[in-house]
């Protein structure tokens, strides 16, 4: 598929904004700090193809509105000592890109990851100078047939995954006239961005900022990041979702106030232990399972839910490969609620503590292009599993109907694997996943087998 790029501009705020630094907190500048890309899928009306610009003039102008509410993501990043960062909001600007191709939405089948999707998302070249990288840019690609993709890829240094969403809707709604519904609440020193640490010693262990377990045998990665890999769309009926989920606690006591597996503990226990199968793991195998976890509601006071950055921890869940497949699916959902309840308002502040203490955060970043095998490795024997189960994902219309079709943008490293709901909210779920080439179809063989 070839796709030629025919405008770029830099889309700024409509009114003055608030200019200055902005303090991020520790969340924001730790993990992946690169730009996460999401693709929506449209058909538009013909009345909305009888104007060739209508569509991308739509996008600018109510991209510019909409940024005087969420000005921060028109502003920069900037390096401070000890690989710290600092948010300049300066009204520099949104790149919005508009693309065509001279092929079919049809060429993209059902939509599952492929090659096809890496022209759709514009390439960013992390060795510029971070100043002058957009922390948004959104490429418009027209189909020959009328369809469009739409193509956010936001900086994970600015928003998570929650905050990037309310922006994304909350400018869908100005593209279609209404006015802003729910403003961001952009102070992050609710989260103590640029204070002190208010401890020296942590008073948790911070697994999650360990390296992660290696193969048995090996020193390092290295043979592992350069084996060859391919995605996986994998889908749950609602009844499979529920099977998994009650075979997680078949095995589980109530009588002692033992709260039910959740729907995700369950999927991403069926993940691990199918994961560690298909890599032939030997059973005294060590393996870790990295979990990004929503903390607004997990300290005190909470956030505001329209809290705008990085309101995630990540902890990890280390197991034994053997253990994990010979005992009952509840033992590994087990390991993941152990790690998930760990996750209270005092560990959140720890962690942040903790991070404040390090000289240096280089270690623990990830400013790496997508697509390459560079950056933190948590591939075999590992895994990370993120949920978009509860985000509302769906329904994004800008004037021309809702889409057809979201999902990730990329997911191209061995171990990185994406839970999130079906299209037509009917229960389902859909796994998003990369491994190994010589393992997927072990893995799909695995996945499905008992349900």
């Amino acid at each position: 598929m070839k796709v030629v790029l025919n405008n770029s501009c830099l889309v700024q705020p409509a009114e003055p904004t608030w200019n200055g630094p902005m303090p991020l907190t520790e969340l924001d500048q730790t993990g992946v700090l690169a730009h996460i890309p999401t693709i929506y899928f449209y058909r538009p009306s013909r009345t909305w193809l009888t104007q060739k610009d209508t569509i991308f003039t739509t996008l600018k102008t109510s991209l510019s509105r909409i940024l005087v509410h969420f000005y921060p993501l028109a502003g920069r990043l900037r390096w401070l000592d000890g690989a710290r960062l600092v948010l300049d909001c300066n009204g520099k600007g949104v790149q919005l890109i508009e693309a065509e191709t001279d092929a079919d939405l049809d060429i993209l089948g059902d939509f599952s990851p492929s090659p096809h999707f890496h022209h759709l998302i514009h390439a960013i070249n992390y060795k510029a100078p971070i100043e002058e990288i957009p922390l948004v840019i959104v490429q418009l690609t027209k189909f020959k047939c009328g369809g469009i993709a739409l193509c956010y890829s936001i900086s994970h240094a600015a928003v998570d995954g929650q905050s990037a969403l309310h922006f994304i809707s909350e400018w869908a709604n100005m593209a279609r006239g209404d006015s802003l519904g729910d403003a961001p609440f952009l102070d992050r020193k609710l989260l103590r961005a640029g204070d002190p640490p208010i401890s020296e010693q942590p008073c948790f262990e911070h697994e999650q900022f360990d390296p992660p377990p290696l193969l048995i045998g090996q020193a390092s990665c290295e043979n592992e990041r350069k084996k060859e890999t391919t995605v996986a769309m994998l889908k749950l009926t609602k009844v499979q979702v529920e099977m998994l989920k009650n075979e997680a606690n078949r095995t589980r006591s109530f009588n002692d106030g033992q709260r039910v597996f959740t729907r995700y503990e369950a999927i991403a226990a069926q993940i691990w232990r199918c994961a560690c199968r298909a890599r032939g793991h030997k059973y005294e195998q060590p393996t870790g399972l990295a979990i990004c976890l929503d903390i607004r509601n997990r300290i005190q006071p909470p956030l505001p839910q329209k809290y705008f950055g990085n309101a995630i921890v990540d902890v990890v869940a280390i197991a034994c490969s053997g253990d994990l497949i010979t005992r009952p699916s509840g033992y590994a959902a087990s390991k993941i609620r152990e790690a998930i309840d760990k996750v209270s308002s005092e560990f959140v502040h720890d962690t942040l503590d903790y991070l404040k203490n390090l000289k240096d955060l280089s270690r623990l970043q990830d400013i790496h292009a997508m697509k390459t095998n560079q950056g933190p490795f948590y591939g075999n024997p590992n895994l990370g599993i993120i949920s978009w189960m509860s985000l509302p994902l769906y329904g994004l219309d800008f004037g021309w109907g809702k889409e057809i079709f979201m999902g990730p943008g990329t997911h191209d490293c061995d171990g990185d694997s994406l839970i999130l709901p079906g299209h037509d909210e009917d229960g389902s779920m859909f796994v998003a996943l990369c491994l190994q080439a010589g393992c997927m179809e072990d893995f799909k063989k695995f996945f499905y087998e008992d349900i």
